[in-house]
């Protein structure tokens, strides 16, 4: 294997994720906590628009890590110890969530614009002179510009904070798509983005595991307030819901997909669009679920409150949009089975004025369960033989 010079990972052969990477992550599994929490005590369209807002700024803080130490081996000492200050930071960001649009405001966006600035700073100031450094500068610099949005918001309150924080987050969001475009730098290229395509594709998988595993931690601390009778029916119904929608993802399409970015000849292109940005949709739909699942284990019968039905199918609905997206991306075609079961979570909505809330969520955990036996049943008629491992 060829060694690389500095602090650039080897592209010898592909890498897997390190142990460093995966305590880096530790963090994360706390802001998705955070997030939902927020969620569920402001359980309004402008709560569920403020929740979304942070969740795109905590993804765009992990992703942009995630492609750092694609670039960067997470094991050197330089480069581990970024990843321990941008952990800080991370930790500090997502423990202000709650009143992020409140007193500590200015701390959740003096920590979100140190890890975006700081890291990609040391990007620049690590990689070698060519592509990949005008690349890193021209991130960087629509970091700054992200992060003077950012800084305003701080400065400002109510709605002001939120319109100017919008405009940082659209910022964050347009940049990959028109390239970085620079003044004096141009713009990206994504076949610039040397990035090991396998790699990027794990990371992802890890954190919609994140994701998963969140979900699990609240379902199953909600049931032991409440564990007997409806309430624990609930949360069976729960955790089914959460194999369900893992089974649509780690069926097969995410070992699939991670093969199909490592051969393309342009990696850069697919990780920007199925995994920067169509994962999230799917990490949004686990967070919404779990808030239904909460609500549905702490008041299992009865009429359903409009906010339930929506987070029990608005969940499953998400991520299957998502994944149908990606999956489209990847292979060309939003799979009818996606199609079916999101005309079918559609369909379940008129039951939450006569059904009680457990009731609605076994419409939807069934639906899941559904869209995950009919991919199952269409891979094993396409090849009846188990898909091969993937290349080194």
């Amino acid at each position: 294997m060829t060694t690389p010079a500095g602090p650039l990972r080897s592209r010898a052969e592909g890498q897997r994720v390190t142990f460093t990477e995966l305590f880096f992550d530790l963090v994360y599994v706390f802001a998705i906590t955070q997030l939902s929490h927020l969620l569920l005590g402001h359980l309004s369209w402008h709560g569920a628009a403020q929740t979304l807002l942070l969740l795109l700024a905590v993804w765009w803080a992990w992703i942009y890590t995630a492609w750092h130490t694609n670039w960067f081996d997470p094991d050197r000492p330089t480069v581990r110890l970024v990843l321990v200050g941008v952990m800080l930071a991370s930790l500090i960001m997502s423990a202000v969530i709650p009143e992020a649009f409140g007193a500590h405001g200015p701390l959740f966006a003096a920590a979100y614009v140190a890890i975006q600035v700081g890291r990609t700073t040391h990007s620049v100031l690590q990689a070698p002179a060519g592509p990949l450094r005008r690349n890193l500068l021209r991130v960087l610099a629509w970091a700054v510009l992200s992060g003077v949005f950012w800084g305003a918001g701080a400065l400002t309150g109510g709605g002001a904070r939120e319109l100017l924080w919008v405009a940082a987050v659209g910022t964050d969001l347009l940049a990959p798509w028109v390239r970085f475009a620079t003044p004096g730098l141009g713009r990206s290229e994504t076949s610039d983005w040397t990035i090991d395509g396998a790699h990027l594709a794990e990371r992802c998988q890890l954190f919609v595991i994140i994701a998963f595993g969140e979900s699990i931690v609240v379902t199953g601390a909600t049931f032991g307030e409440h564990p007997s009778g409806a309430p624990a029916a609930a949360f069976v119904v729960a955790f089914l819901g959460s194999v369900a929608l893992w089974w649509v993802y780690f069926g097969r399409s995410a070992e699939a997909g991670s093969r199909v970015i490592a051969a393309s000849r342009d990696p850069g292109r697919l990780a920007r669009s199925a995994y920067t940005f169509l994962h999230l949709p799917m990490v949004a739909g686990i967070v919404v679920s779990a808030v239904g699942d909460e609500l549905v284990i702490h008041h299992p019968l009865g009429p359903t409150p409009a906010e339930v039905a929506l987070t029990c199918l608005g969940g499953p609905a998400l991520f299957l949009a998502g994944h149908g997206l990606f999956k489209r991306t990847v292979w060309g075609r939003f799979p009818l089975s996606h199609g079916a079961g999101l005309a079918a979570l559609a369909a379940s909505a008129p039951l939450g004025l006569v059904a009680p809330p457990l009731v609605l969520a076994a419409c939807a955990t069934a639906v899941a369960a559904a869209v995950a036996a009919w991919d199952a049943v269409i891979r094993h008629r396409r090849d009846p033989s188990p898909p091969s491992p993937a290349s080194p």
